[in-house]
């Protein structure tokens, strides 16, 4: 049985959940250097985005600032890695798909979709703030847009949280190879 990955919304729509895929989406980039009281200057950057903000909050206004983070094809992902051989670029794939690679979530392609005819990779590495409303307003303008459907965007959040509530320990606990004889 097949199990569809995206919901296409049609008709200018503002409503909002969590594994809406937002293209050109605004994000406000923070300074270097910032100092209280003075006059600084902000850059505004177009990034295709997802939400990752639960539903129910954005549903029954319990927050103002909506999280979201960027995608880019898996093609993107593997021109960027250091290693260009076959061999490491499969590794990397496999340990996408086995949510090995924490800092980042591969989501399947549809062909159907031009915009996702290719595997597109999340980066939780890079997370950024929008204000719900100018967020509204932004998708109600985009007469199609497309929606990570469950249990797909259940696996989203989940491996979010996963990167998101690592703990690096100061010092690695040492079981020496003789442990076992």
């Amino acid at each position: 049985m097949q199990y569809p990955w995206y919901l296409t919304l049609e008709g200018y729509s503002s409503e909002l959940q969590q594994g809406d895929l937002i293209p050109d989406c605004p994000i406000v980039v923070p300074p270097n250097n910032i100092i209280e009281g003075s006059n600084m200057d902000v850059e505004v950057s177009l990034i295709d985005s997802v939400i990752l903000s639960q539903s129910c909050d954005l549903e029954n206004d319990k927050i103002q600032i909506v999280l979201v983070c960027p995608y880019f094809s898996l093609k993107t992902f593997l021109s960027q890695m250091k290693e260009q051989n076959k061999k490491s670029k499969e590794k990397a794939i496999e340990n996408l798909k086995r949510g090995n690679l924490p800092g980042y979530h591969l989501i399947n392609k549809d062909e159907s979709i031009q915009i996702l005819s290719d595997y597109t990779v999340v980066d939780f590495r890079n997370i950024y703030g929008i204000q719900i409303n100018a967020l509204s307003n932004l998708v109600s303008k985009l007469e199609i847009r497309y929606r990570l459907l469950s249990p797909y965007r259940e696996h989203l959040s989940q491996a979010f949280a996963r990167f998101f509530m690592r703990v690096g320990l100061p010092q690695d606990i040492n079981v020496p190879s003789d442990y076992i004889a």
